[in-house]
């Protein structure tokens, strides 16, 4: 059955991704961007009709609550309500914490871990009235494990799987799912621009020996959408070709 589903950070390389996956199983998709990068969305939402793809897209600021309050009365009052949610938005500012800003601190907490709150919040109630929902939060190897110069994103990350955890068991009486991914090293544009060399010395810690695909990762997101995944909550899916793994 065809449900709306809402993909922030949609428009990036694993958003698109997420969104056709998404698309592909029968659901009207939405996805977010923000001011600056209206054109690369657009000209995204274009391209992706040329190839049957029809995606609902609204501008707007997942780190400030009022704008995704914003947001999703938009999408729910031109599409639907919001059944599915997928929390993809996410930057790095990487330096050393010695190094690091207050502002490079608070815009990653901001745009990666506050903008859970502020949209699961918006529809939540909907979906504890309708007795159904799809929460899904992309988080990240280095939120498992750390990485050096990355203590902004890796605490943003690891945040997202306590939300997922402590929802999860709020809701899951309700017919709601909350679950996390932790992807790797995946093969999106910005990480296919790194030098081959550095590049190399990361597929050479990969076990598989190679980048994750972004479609790999749309794959679990449409899974975990599914009604063939209602017996999966709080869970975290890791993706990362064995290159971290825990018990």
């Amino acid at each position: 059955m065809s449900k709306v589903a809402f993909v922030t950070g949609g428009a990036g390389g694993i958003g698109q991704a997420i969104c056709k996956r998404l698309a592909d199983a029968g659901h009207k998709v939405a996805a977010c961007y923000i001011a600056p990068e209206k054109e690369t969305a657009l000209q995204w939402q274009e391209e992706s009709k040329s190839q049957g793809y029809d995606y609902y897209l609204v501008e707007g600021d997942v780190s400030d609550f009022s704008s995704s309050q914003a947001m999703v009365q938009q999408i729910e009052k031109d599409i639907g309500p919001i059944e599915i949610l997928v929390n993809c938005a996410g930057i790095t500012r990487d330096t050393t914490f010695k190094k690091m800003s207050e502002d490079q601190w608070k815009g990653v907490i901001d745009i990666n871990l506050n903008s859970v709150f502020n949209v699961t919040k918006q529809v939540i109630d909907g979906m504890l009235e309708r007795q159904y929902g799809r929460i899904i939060c992309i988080s990240s190897l280095n939120g498992q494990k750390g990485q050096f110069g990355q203590s902004n994103y890796s605490a943003s990350k690891s945040g997202m799987h306590g939300f997922a955890m402590s929802l999860a068991q709020e809701v899951a009486s309700k017919g709601i799912t909350v679950n996390s991914i932790s992807p790797g090293y995946i093969g999106t544009k910005m990480v296919m621009a790194i030098p081959q060399k550095v590049l190399d010395g990361i597929v050479s810690q990969i076990p598989v020996g190679r980048l994750g695909t972004p479609d790999e990762i749309g794959a679990v997101v449409a899974f975990l959408a599914s009604d063939d995944a209602g017996f999966i909550t709080g869970s975290n899916i890791a993706i990362n070709g064995g290159q971290h793994t825990q018990f």
